[in-house]
């Protein structure tokens, strides 16, 4: 399923939804942590990168493991080259982990950091000063941490297709 799209390796085409979505993920949360009058405006938003950005880094592993494995079933690639790979694909794996990560983060920072609007009605869920500080702390570490290991795995990747480094 994940290993060709109308005969080319779905890998390459996969991959850009994952590198759009997790920065503007990372982006986003740690603006709606740190912004309140921006909250109102991109909640949905939010919520919505928060569920589909994952999916995206999971469909690129996927696709990158499938194409990996056909690469180096058919002999395409050399023994001196894998490491490189498996490094690709180590970085691969922990983004990840990194974007499943801030989703969690960034759906408790929807769901208990709501919007000033939201919070000072009765119907509002409102949240403690502490709650709040907590998720804007871990929005900063998990968008960092996503941010680093996309940007890690695209490089990798990149200079393994463009310099075979």
């Amino acid at each position: 399923m994940f290993e060709e799209f109308m005969g080319i390796p779905a890998h390459p085409l996969i991959l850009h939804a994952a590198v759009v979505f997790v920065p503007l993920l990372a982006l986003l949360a740690i603006g709606y942590a740190f912004i309140p009058p921006i909250r109102p405006h991109t909640r949905w938003v939010l919520g919505l990168l928060a569920l589909g950005a994952p999916v995206a880094a999971l469909f690129a592993k996927l696709s990158g493991d499938a194409f990996f494995a056909r690469l180096r079933d058919a002999g395409a690639v050399t023994p001196d080259f894998m490491p490189k790979l498996e490094a690709h694909q180590q970085f691969g794996n922990l983004t990840l982990y990194a974007t499943a990560g801030l989703a969690v983060v960034t759906l408790a920072l929807v769901w208990f950091v709501a919007p000033r609007a939201a919070a000072t009605t009765a119907g509002g869920v409102g949240s403690s000063r502490a709650l709040t500080l907590s998720l804007q702390v871990l929005s900063l570490v998990a968008g960092g941490l996503a941010l680093y290991y996309v940007i890690r795995t695209g490089d990798s990747g990149a200079k393994a297709v463009w310099t075979g480094q």
